[in-house]
C-alpha cells in the first residue's frame, strides 16, 4: 500500500483512504480507476489544449504530469526537460513529485523511476494522491473536511429524496439514484426524479451521466456497467466522481449567494421605505385623534341630576377602558417603530429618517402631554360635581329608606293591636300574648327616636329648598298621624289581655290534675294493647309456662285501672261544668294533652277483648311447645349414636393410611372391605334426615339433647366416604407405581417408614421442612435452587405439602435420573476435553435425543458464562444434574 501523509493537512488520508496497490489486483476496481482517473486529468487538461489516451504510458516523460498540475494548482512549475533520454524523463517527473510534496503532501513508495517505467500501480497511487491534495481536501461542510466532508455534504445534499440513503463512497452510489439526486437539488429541470426507479440503476446512472456531461460539463468518467457490475464499486473512482459534482455545483451555489446577497440588501429597503411610510400614518392617524378628544375633555357644562352626571362620568370610563388603551399601544408602537428604522438605517450606513413637519416623536409626545392634562381637569371637575349633588340625594336618600323602614315596621301593627284573638286563646296563649305585647311597647318606644329623625330630615330638606319638598312634607305627617294612633290602641289592648288571663288561670289548674294523671294511664293502656297483641314466639315449654305467669299477673290488676279511669272522667266534668258557669269561649282543648275521655274509653273497652284472646294464644302455643320436644329427644338420641361413630371410622381410616401392614394388594382387600361395612351403614344416616327434616318442618332452631346439628352429620358422613375412596386410590396408584418403576415390596416398606418417620403432624403429608429433612437423611446435599426444583416435581400446585404417592414418585424417578446423568457426565468429560466447558449446540449434535434433552431441561437455569454465552463448564454442569453438591 503507498501511504502518502502530511502533518499539515489534517490528516484527510486517514487509512480508509490509502492507497492499497494489493487492491489493483481486481480488475473490476483497476478499470474504474483507469476510466475515472483518465477523465479526470483530461477534465483540467483540454484547459491547456490536450489530452491523455493511457494514463501510464502519457505521463512517463513528465511533461504532461508537470501541465496537469500547473492547470489545477494555478501555479508555474520548474521549467521542463524537453530531451528523449530517461534521465530527462526522471527529471521531469521528480519536478512534478517535488511540487506535489511542497504542497504538504508525503509521498511513501512512489518514485519517479517507477513512473517513467509505465507501472500502471504506482502512477494510479500518484493521481489518486494528487486528486485527494487538489480536488478533495480543501472540501469543508460544518467542520468537516475532505473525505468525511464531501460524504456528509452528499448526504445533507440528498436527505430529502426518498430510495437514497448515502453511507460510504461505494454501494450507496451502485443504484444510481444518488447522482440523480445531485443533480435535481442544484438543477430540478434536468431531472424528472419522480420517474426513476431504485430497481433500474442502469438507466439511473446513465441518466446522471449523460445529464451532468452535456449540462454541466462533467466529463464521462465510468460506464454505469461497470458499476452495476461490480459488487462493490472502487471507492476511489466514485469519490473522484463525485468531487467534480461537489465543484460543479459549488460554483453556481457562490453564485446564488451573491444574488440572495442583493436581494436581501433590496428588501431591507423596501422594508425601510415601508417602515417610513407606517409611521407617517400612525402619527397622523394619532394626531387627528388627540385633535378631536381634547374639545371633548374641556367641555365643563353642569347637569342638574345625579343620572346625568353619572352618564358623564361613565362615558369618561369608557374613554379610558376602551378609546384610549388602544391610543397608548399606538403611541408606544409608534416610537418603537421610530427607533427601529433608525437603527436599521444607521446599520445600513443610510440618513437618518426625518418625519414630516410637526410629526416628530416630540411633536406627538407634547400633544399626548395636553391631552392627558385635559383629561386630568375632566376628571378632577366631574368628582367635584359628583359630590355636590350626592350631598342633596343623600339627604333625600336618607328620609326615604327611614320613612321607608317606619313604614314597613307599622304595617299591619294597626290591625294587629284591633284583633280579639285573646277571646279563644287558652291560658298560655294569652300568657304568649302578653309577653309578646310587652316587647312590642319596648319596640314601639325605640321606634320613637326614628320618627324624631325623620321630622328632622324633613324640616333640614325645606330649608335647603329640595325640589321635592312637598311630598317629604305630606309623607311626614302621615307618619306622625299614624304613631299618635299606634300608641292608644296599644293601651287598650294590654287592658283586655289582662282581663282575660286572670279568667283561664282556674281552668288551667283543672287542666293540668286532668293531663297529670291521664297520660301515664293511657300510657298503662297502650303498653297493654301492645302485650296483648304482641306476637310471641319462643322455643322451649319453659318459656311458654313464663308468659301464661306474667298474663295471671296482669289480669289481676284491672280492678284498681278501672278506678283510676273512673276518676280521670271526673275531672274532666268538672272543667265542663266551670265553662257553662261563667260563659268562657273555649276555642280548644286541654293545652297539657291530647288525650280526650272518648279515647280514654275506647282503649279500655280494647284492652277487656283482647285479654280472653291471649288467654286462647298461649294454650295453644303451650301444646306445640310439648310436641316439639318430643322431636327434640327423638333427633338427638340418634344423632349421639350417629356423630361418634363417624369420628371413631374417621380415626380408624387415618391410622389405616398411615400404619398400613402386609402387602399393597393385602391392604387394598382390606381397605375395600372397609368401605363396605361404612356404605351399610346409610340406612340410619337417612333416618336420622328423616327426622331432621320434621325438625326443620317444625321450625325447630336449637336442641339442647344433643350437640350434633345434621349439617356436622353430613359433613362427617361425606368425609369419611371421600377419605375411604381416596386412600384405595392411592393404595392402587402405589401399586402401579411399583410395577411400572420395579420396586420391591422391601422398598414401599422402606419408604412407607421413612414418610410416616417425618409425616410429624401424622396428616398423611408432609410440610416443605419435613421433606426437606427426609431427603438430607437419605443422603440428598442440595442447595435452595436444586430443592426449589424438586418442590416443583412433587408439590406442582405449590399447597406446601407432599403427599405419599409423589414421595414415591419422585424417590422412583431420582433413581432412574441418577443412571441418566452419571452416563451424561461420563460423555461430558469426553466431548468437553481440554476447553472445560460445553455448548447446547454440541449436547444436541454429539448426545443421543433423550440424552441431550434430559441434560439441557437441567442446566437451563445454569447456562452462560461470562466468556462463551450459552454454555456451562464441568462445576455448573454438575451443578445442574446433581444438585448443588461438593462435586
Amino acid at each position: 500500500m503507498d501511504h502518502y501523509d502530511s502533518p499539515q493537512t489534517n490528516d484527510y488520508m486517514q487509512p480508509e483512504e490509502d492507497w492499497d496497490r494489493d487492491l489493483l489486483l481486481d480488475p473490476a476496481w483497476e478499470k474504474q480507476q483507469r476510466k475515472t482517473f483518465t477523465a479526470w486529468c483530461n477534465s483540467h487538461l483540454r484547459k491547456a489544449g490536450t489530452q491523455i489516451e493511457n494514463i501510464e504510458e502519457d505521463f512517463r516523460d513528465g511533461l504532461k504530469l508537470m501541465l496537469l498540475l500547473e492547470v489545477i494548482s494555478g501555479e508555474r512549475l520548474a521549467k521542463p526537460e524537453r530531451g528523449k533520454m530517461r534521465v530527462h524523463k526522471i527529471s521531469n517527473v521528480n519536478k512534478a513529485l517535488d511540487f506535489i510534496a511542497s504542497k504538504g503532501v508525503k509521498l511513501v513508495s512512489i518514485g519517479a523511476e517507477e513512473i517513467v517505467d509505465g507501472n500502471a500501480k504506482m502512477t494510479l497511487g500518484m493521481i489518486w494522491t494528487i486528486i485527494l491534495r487538489f480536488a478533495i481536501q480543501d472540501i469543508s461542510v460544518e467542520e468537516t473536511s475532505a473525505k468525511e466532508g464531501l460524504l456528509l455534504w452528499c448526504q445533507r445534499k440528498t436527505a430529502p429524496y426518498k430510495n437514497v440513503n448515502i453511507q460510504n463512497f461505494h454501494i450507496s452510489w451502485k443504484d444510481g439514484l444518488g447522482f440523480c439526486a445531485l443533480i435535481h437539488r442544484h438543477r430540478p429541470e434536468l431531472i424528472d426524479y419522480g420517474k426513476l426507479r431504485k430497481d433500474d440503476p442502469l438507466t439511473n446512472l446513465n441518466t446522471a451521466f449523460d445529464v451532468a456531461e452535456r449540462y454541466l460539463d462533467i466529463p464521462k468518467m465510468l460506464d454505469a456497467e461497470d458499476i452495476v457490475g461490480t459488487a462493490r464499486p472502487d471507492e476511489k473512482a466514485i469519490m473522484t466522481y463525485v468531487s467534480s459534482f461537489y465543484h460543479a455545483f459549488s460554483g453556481a451555489q457562490k453564485a446564488e449567494t451573491a444574488a440572495n446577497r442583493i436581494c436581501k440588501v433590496l428588501a431591507v429597503n423596501q422594508e425601510n421605505e415601508q417602515l417610513m411610510e407606517d409611521y407617517e400614518k400612525l402619527a397622523s392617524d394619532l394626531l387627528e385623534w388627540i385633535r378631536r378628544t381634547i374639545p371633548w375633555l374641556e367641555n365643563r357644562t353642569p347637569e342638574n341630576t345625579m343620572q346625568a352626571m353619572q352618564q358623564k362620568l361613565e362615558d369618561f370610563r369608557d374613554y379610558r377602558r376602551l378609546h384610549k388603551p388602544p391610543k397608548v399601544q399606538e403611541k408606544c408602537q409608534l416610537e418603537i417603530n421610530f427607533n427601529t428604522l433608525q437603527t436599521k438605517l444607521r446599520l445600513s450606513n443610510r440618513p437618518a429618517f426625518m418625519p414630516s413637519e410637526g410629526k416628530m416623536v416630540s411633536d406627538i409626545n407634547n400633544a399626548w402631554g395636553c391631552l392627558e392634562q385635559a383629561e386630568k381637569g375632566y376628571e378632577e371637575w366631574l368628582l367635584n360635581d359628583i359630590r355636590r349633588l350626592e350631598r342633596l340625594d343623600h339627604l333625600a336618600e336618607k328620609f326615604r329608606q327611614k320613612a321607608s323602614i317606619h313604614e314597613s315596621w307599622t304595617d299591619g301593627k294597626e290591625a294587629m293591636l284591633q284583633q280579639k284573638d285573646y277571646e279563644t286563646a287558652t291560658l298560655s296563649e294569652i300568657k304568649a300574648l302578653l309577653k309578646k305585647h310587652e316587647a312590642f311597647e319596648s319596640d314601639l318606644a325605640a321606634h320613637q327616636d326614628r320618627v324624631e329623625q325623620i321630622a328632622a330630615i324633613a324640616q333640614e330638606l325645606n330649608e335647603l329648598d329640595y325640589y321635592d319638598s312637598p311630598s317629604v312634607n305630606a309623607r311626614c305627617q302621615k307618619i306622625c298621624d299614624q304613631w299618635d294612633n299606634l300608641g292608644a290602641l296599644t293601651q287598650k289592648r294590654r287592658e283586655a289581655l289582662e282581663r282575660t288571663e286572670k279568667l283561664l288561670e282556674t281552668i288551667d289548674q283543672l287542666y293540668l290534675e286532668y293531663a297529670k294523671r291521664a297520660a301515664p294511664f293511657n300510657n298503662w293502656m297502650e303498653g297493654a294493647m301492645e302485650d296483648l297483641q304482641d306476637t310471641f314466639i319462643v322455643h322451649t315449654i319453659e318459656e311458654i309456662q313464663g308468659l301464661t305467669t306474667a298474663h295471671e299477673q296482669f289480669k289481676a290488676t284491672l280492678p284498681d285501672a278501672d278506678k283510676e279511669r273512673q276518676a280521670i272522667l271526673g275531672i274532666h266534668n268538672e272543667v265542663s261544668k266551670i265553662v257553662q258557669t261563667y260563659h268562657v269561649n273555649m276555642a280548644g282543648t286541654n293545652p297539657y294533652t291530647t288525650i280526650t275521655p272518648q279515647e280514654i274509653n275506647g282503649k279500655w273497652d280494647r284492652v277487656r277483648q283482647l285479654v280472653p284472646r291471649r288467654d286462647q294464644a298461649l294454650m295453644e302455643e303451650h301444646a306445640r311447645q310439648q310436641h316439639n320436644e318430643r322431636l327434640r329427644k327423638q333427633f338427638g338420641a340418634q344423632a349421639n349414636v350417629i356423630g361418634p361413630w363417624i369420628q371413631t371410622k374417621m380415626e380408624e381410616i387415618g391410622r389405616i393410611s398411615i400404619e398400613m401392614h402386609g402387602t399393597l394388594e393385602d391392604q387394598l382387600n382390606h381397605l375395600r372391605q372397609y368401605e363396605k361395612s361404612i356404605v351399610n351403614y346409610k340406612p340410619k344416616i337417612d333416618q336420622l334426615e328423616g327426622d331432621h327434616q320434621q325438625i326443620q318442618e317444625a321450625l325447630i332452631f336449637d336442641n339442647k339433647h344433643t350437640n350434633y346439628s345434621m349439617e356436622h352429620i353430613r359433613v362427617g358422613w361425606e368425609q369419611l366416604l371421600t377419605t375411604t375412596a381416596r386412600t384405595i386410590n392411592e393404595v392402587e396408584n402405589q401399586i402401579l407405581t411399583r410395577d411400572a418403576k420395579g420396586i420391591s415390596q422391601e422398598q414401599m416398606n422402606e419408604f412407607r417408614a421413612s414418610f410416616n418417620h417425618f409425616d410429624r403432624k401424622k396428616t398423611g403429608m408432609m410440610d416443605a421442612e419435613d421433606f426437606r429433612t427426609c431427603l438430607i437423611s437419605i443422603g440428598y446435599n442440595m442447595g435452595e435452587a436444586e430443592f426449589a426444583r424438586i418442590m416443583s416435581i412433587v408439590d406442582p400446585n405449590r399447597i406446601g405439602v407432599v403427599t405419599f404417592q409423589a414421595f414415591i414418585d419422585f424417590m422412583s424417578r431420582e433413581t432412574a435420573d441418577t443412571d441418566t446423568a452419571d452416563q451424561v457426565m461420563a460423555s461430558f468429560k469426553i466431548l468437553a476435553g481440554d476447553k472445560n466447558y460445553i455448548t447446547v449446540d454440541e449436547l444436541r449434535r454429539e448426545l443421543p435425543p433423550d440424552q441431550a434433552e434430559y441434560c439441557i431441561a437441567r442446566m437451563a437455569p445454569y447456562t452462560g458464562l461470562d466468556s462463551v454465552p450459552g454454555a456451562l463448564d464441568y462445576m455448573s454442569f454438575s451443578t445442574a444434574l446433581y444438585g448443588e453438591s461438593d462435586l
